[in-house]
């Protein structure tokens, strides 16, 4: 029980990164209908573009995430329209298109490890101090993720009620058809769609590098089931289920930890998402339009 209380505040943190990630995964999925299995490894890429700004350039590490958060907002865009267009184009289909985006970040992540070496690496800058909070303890590098979670979230549920944009996309995932009948400039909705995903990606990685300390080229990729799990359990393609998804499952795999080896920990996130499945296939927010 003594440990309860910190084990919540680690899942609080965990849920943000997780956040960050799972939104931007199924936001670019509930738009395009691309399952993007080369996510985890763009979280990668962002981080050592934040990695190199902050220890190359000797800027701050705040600098850093930004230039993460671009590069990956650009490259995400160019990456649908020079890799995936072309298949969509010739009708392939969800596994088809799945299996591309695997096969990417196998490639992204074997290059990775061919300009950087398989060593671990970290970003420059001071220690944090802790802040004690309710029997939780958080470095102030946490409680910012926190709070940047927060803050995206917030942004993004007002950019798909509040916007034209937002409107558009949730049109596109209703009925891609009917949406382009009713003349929503479809392929701008698209790109913007794999921006904002790529955004997220370049954020996710920087905070969970920030959290972890230490990453290495298959950083992300590793991340990536977990995404995957709060995705699915808040509902696939809906932004709202994913945050709920990813509340649920960082609380649970910190939680567990006190019961099970830590190393261990995602395996109740997983057994969690099975039981779903079964008793509520569709997620646990599947009535709420994302």
């Amino acid at each position: 029980m003594d440990l309860l209380l910190p084990t919540i505040g680690f899942g609080l943190v965990t849920a943000s990164i997780l956040a960050l990630a799972a939104v931007g995964f199924t936001l670019q999925f509930s738009v395009t209908g691309v399952v993007n299995f080369a996510f985890g490894d763009l979280m990668t890429v962002g981080a050592y573009v934040a990695w190199l700004v902050n220890t190359g350039l000797h800027w701050n590490i705040w600098v850093g995430a930004v230039a993460g958060m671009l590069f990956l907002a650009v490259a995400s865009v160019i990456m649908n329209r020079l890799l995936l267009q072309p298949f969509i184009r010739k009708r392939t289909d969800l596994f088809g298109l799945l299996i591309v985006t695997f096969a990417f970040g196998l490639i992204v992540e074997n290059a990775l490890q061919a300009i950087f070496g398989p060593n671990y690496q970290s970003y420059t800058y001071s220690p944090s101090s802790s802040v004690g909070f309710l029997g939780m303890t958080f470095t102030v590098n946490q409680l910012i993720i926190i709070v940047l979670a927060v803050i995206v979230m917030l942004l993004v549920h007002g950019l798909l009620r509040y916007t034209k944009v937002g409107k558009a996309m949730r049109a596109m995932a209703d009925d891609p058809a009917l949406a382009r009948a009713c003349g929503i400039k479809v392929a701008r909705i698209t790109d913007l769609a794999w921006l904002i995903s790529g955004a997220l990606a370049g954020l996710a990685g920087f905070v969970l590098v920030l959290n972890t300390a230490a990453f290495a080229p298959s950083t992300g990729e590793g991340f990536l089931l977990v995404i995957v799990a709060a995705a699915v359990l808040g509902g696939v393609g809906r932004p709202y289920g994913a945050m709920a998804g990813a509340l649920i499952v960082g609380l649970v795999t910190e939680v567990s930890a006190t019961i099970i080896p830590a190393e261990d920990k995602s395996v109740a996130a997983f057994v969690i998402l099975i039981l779903v499945l079964l008793l509520r296939p569709q997620g646990i927010i599947a009535a709420a339009r994302g």
